[in-house]
């Protein structure tokens, strides 16, 4: 077997055989932004549903409003502040992750808060 030499071409190469290079789609960032916003809102839902007792919607209810208003608070704030989406080159940055972060997580406590007082309304009238 031949010796895996630094200055040998990739095909040449054994280590470089065994483990190709991962390939970077343009749509990786976005998916890791959509991640990042879904357990940030999940986080902010339980906190709000946690913290203000009369607003909890239970374990579950905190958890889906959560999800769904952090991937709407992350991509609105997206929206507003573009430089959150990530760099030009598809990476992503300490400061485009506490972006998505701060937005999901926000989102989510939100959008928990506002379905848990609408609950409670409709349940004074019933």
């Amino acid at each position: 077997m031949q010796a895996c030499l630094g200055n040998a071409p990739p095909p040449q190469c054994c280590w470089q055989r065994a483990f190709p290079r991962a390939r970077r789609t343009p749509g990786a960032a976005t998916t890791i932004n959509l991640i990042i916003q879904i357990i940030a809102g999940i986080i902010g839902g339980n906190a709000a549903g946690s913290g203000i007792k009369n607003l909890s919607l239970g374990a579950a209810g905190n958890t889906i409003a959560g999800a769904l208003g952090g991937l709407g608070g992350g991509q609105l704030l997206e929206l507003i502040i573009p430089a959150l989406h990530g760099t030009a080159g598809g990476g992503l940055d300490l400061g485009s992750v506490i972006g998505q972060l701060v937005g999901g997580g926000a989102g989510g406590a939100i959008l928990t808060a506002i379905i848990g007082a609408i609950k409670n309304a409709m349940s004074k009238q019933a």
